[in-house]
């Protein structure tokens, strides 16, 4: 088996579910020692390590830390130990119009979104300097690069993160150290699945017709990108072959932002 990551830890934040988990299963393949990560701390969240470190044959951990909080943020890096790939993806939702939308709301999504990218980052940094290797993947959206109504809070967020992204690089630019963004459209999360049944009676429609014309409306493929697709260009992101790729974004939206 190809494990072209053995040697390297991977902390990787929002990860006991959707696409984090995705994410860090993916790591864990090529042979990542992982960090994983949320806010709870369950003995299943622990058990989740436990099973991936079996299943892929390598060091898994879990640190509970909560990604609103700054110094959770950089501690959650201290307690990792080493740091040569982060991958920042802890994020939540919220849809309001502007004059509606909470400020408590506003301030979370701002935090967690995109403040925990930034925290983390200035804390894993001087630990891939002193590696002499490094990388940083930010889970954006195609939300960074277009937006949509009632997402304000989400939108800001995930633009501040590519932009975060091209400022890491440059200031990297002469080290092997790269920073990118990965901006997925809609993936097949469980949480997403969940939502198709109540999407389809909404709008009196089958669960396939829900699908595309409304849940992937602006998604020209029709097709859901899923996990471990968003987990595989990780993986290349942090291969050899990308080396020479830093301060872009690498779109896995099936077309959404070519529109």
């Amino acid at each position: 088996m190809n494990r072209p990551l053995t040697g390297k830890t991977a902390v990787v934040t929002g990860s006991n579910s959707g696409i984090g988990l995705g994410v860090a299963r993916s790591l864990a393949e090529a042979g990542a020692a992982v960090v994983l990560n949320s806010y709870t701390d369950n003995a299943e969240d622990h058990q989740l390590a436990a099973d991936m470190a079996a299943e892929f044959d390598t060091t898994v951990r879990y640190i509970s830390a909560d990604m609103s909080k700054p110094d959770a943020c950089r501690d959650l890096i201290a307690q990792a130990g080493e740091c040569d790939i982060l991958v920042n993806n802890a994020g939540i939702q919220h849809v309001d119009p502007i004059e509606d939308f909470p400020t408590a709301k506003w301030d979370a999504i701002i935090a967690i979104n995109m403040s925990s990218a930034f925290h983390t980052t200035a804390a894993a940094l001087p630990m891939m300097r002193k590696a002499g290797w490094g990388r940083v993947v930010n889970i954006a959206s195609a939300h960074g690069l277009t937006a949509s109504p009632y997402k304000s809070a989400y939108v800001a967020a995930k633009h501040g993160i590519v932009g975060l992204t091209k400022v890491t690089a440059l200031e990297t630019a002469k080290e092997d150290i790269t920073a990118n963004a990965i901006c997925p459209g809609y993936v097949l999360t469980p949480l997403v699945e969940a939502q198709i049944p109540d999407t389809a009676k909404k709008y009196d429609m089958t669960e396939d017709e829900a699908k595309e014309k409304v849940i992937l409306d602006r998604q020209p493929s029709k097709e859901f990108a899923t996990v471990e697709q968003i987990g595989g260009t990780t993986v290349f992101l942090c291969s050899d072959h990308a080396a020479q790729i830093t301060g872009t974004t690498i779109s896995v939206d099936g077309g959404w932002t070519a529109l």
